[in-house]
């Protein structure tokens, strides 16, 4: 049932604006499905109706198309023990029966661990920075700041770190949260006149896990306490990390005093996955479900899907057919279900570096010798760093040498690059177009 909520919520995902997913979609939950009823949950009643009016037939077909049925949705309230909830969703305080003192119940999710995390060129460093704050909480960075597109592995780590402390540290006073739940929850204590209680709470804690730390943005009341919750944690020498789909510079309606602190400790930024840990994620989410998934299913996966949510919710389509027909995982069942456009696996390791020199430089109307020169124009220097991502990405030149083929440039200038590249693919129309355009010739 999880599972196929899961893949559910992935697809929605994929159809509203992420404002309206994070507000209300993803606050329902499917309770269950008998006799053709499917009962969809929401731990805030207000939300009920007003989802119920405007994403009923959304909800509806999405969950249609992967039950193979035509369902009759019913939205109830989650039932609850009558009693009034001030702790957040991912952190709560129960009473020791025995002691009658409170005991930490912690709740990550238990496959969002370093062991399970895949590392390349585009997260290395975040999983560098990850682990030493890790290690040493409160002194290696503090905040930590990560950032990058959806499905690039911040809530991994983020969550990672707080698997890895508390294995360290038992009694570890953590709360792990997205910025959303913040906000709920300070909105539901001033209702609830327990704002001392959310104080205590937050403001003692040894570590801090923000998820998407953005949505607090243009919401006074909410920056304010956040700010204070912020310097409160540092001066206990609490450790922060939060996540945003973008740098704090960039997060409008974010009050200066807060992206000075947030820019006070480490920022880094996640690039997109390439097709080599595309792959490598998709055999360990594999293992995870106990299934032998042969690397080259996996490749053909990952070569056809470059979005990791999606990626999954499609290797999830794959599981469901295969139970269904009650067939093996092959070739063909993977093509019936990625459909006609079904793309080989790249050839990488027979593009020789020097032809795609020469395609960029063709593309672009320009010399050898202006691409690979020191000149910073943008004329030059976009399609120069077009180039690093596709040696990189597409044929796998390894950053030492992709800076020798190209006049002696410092890796980590082609590193720049690359990242720079792989955001915007995932947000600029004209670079997508121009990889598009370089990939036909180039193939």
């Amino acid at each position: 049932m999880q599972t196929l909520w899961q893949t559910v919520l992935n697809d929605l995902e994929l159809q509203v604006s992420k404002a309206v997913f994070q507000t209300f979609i993803s606050q329902m939950s499917l309770l269950s499905i008998n006799d053709s009823i499917a009962t969809i949950g929401c731990n805030q009643p207000m939300l009920i109706n007003f989802v119920e009016k405007r994403y009923y037939q959304m909800i509806k077909k999405t969950l249609d198309s992967y039950t193979q049925s035509d369902l009759k949705l019913v939205f109830n309230a989650k039932k609850t023990d009558g009693k009034k909830q001030i702790d957040g969703p991912l952190f709560t305080l129960k009473i020791d029966s025995h002691t009658g003192t409170p005991v930490i119940d912690v709740k990550l999710n238990p496959n969002y661990t370093f062991e399970n995390f895949a590392v390349s060129t585009s997260n290395h460093m975040a999983y560098a920075a990850a682990t030493a704050v890790a290690s040493a909480p409160g002194t290696s960075y503090n905040p930590l700041f990560l950032y990058g597109g959806v499905g690039v592995g911040k809530t991994h780590l983020m969550q990672a770190i707080g698997h890895f402390s508390f294995q360290k540290k038992s009694k570890l006073k953590l709360i792990y949260c997205t910025g959303e739940e913040f906000t709920n929850e300070i909105i539901e204590a001033i209702g609830n006149k327990t704002t001392s209680l959310f104080k205590k709470k937050y403001r003692q804690l040894d570590l801090l896990l923000i998820d998407d730390v953005q949505f607090i943005a243009g919401k006074y009341f909410i920056q304010e306490e956040f700010f204070h919750t912020f310097n409160a944690i540092q001066q206990v020498k609490g450790q922060i990390v939060m996540t945003s789909d973008r740098p704090p510079e960039e997060i409008n309606k974010l009050e200066l005093r807060l992206k000075s602190r947030f820019e006070g400790g480490l920022t880094i930024d996640i690039g997109q996955p390439d097709f080599e840990l595309r792959t490598a994620i998709l055999l360990i989410k594999a293992k995870q479900r106990k299934i032998d998934l042969p690397i080259e299913l996996a490749k053909l996966l990952a070569s056809n899907v470059e979005n990791i949510r999606k990626l999954e919710g499609v290797f999830i389509r794959v599981l469901t057919e295969a139970q269904i027909r009650n067939v093996a995982i092959d070739n063909e069942l993977i093509k019936s279900v990625l459909g006609k456009t079904v793309k080989e696996i790249p050839a990488k390791n027979n593009i020789n570096p020097a032809k795609v020199i020469d395609i960029v430089a063709s593309y672009f109307n320009l010399k050898l010798s202006q691409l690979k020169s020191n000149k910073r124009d943008r004329i030059f220097a976009l399609p120069r760093q077009i180039l690093y991502y596709l040696l990189r990405v597409e044929v796998g030149v390894p950053l030492m040498d992709i800076g020798e083929l190209l006049g002696g440039r410092d890796h980590t200038t082609i590193l720049y690059g690359v990242r720079k590249i792989s955001n915007l693919l995932s947000t600029d129309e004209k670079i997508q177009e121009d990889i598009m355009g370089i990939k036909n010739k180039l193939y």
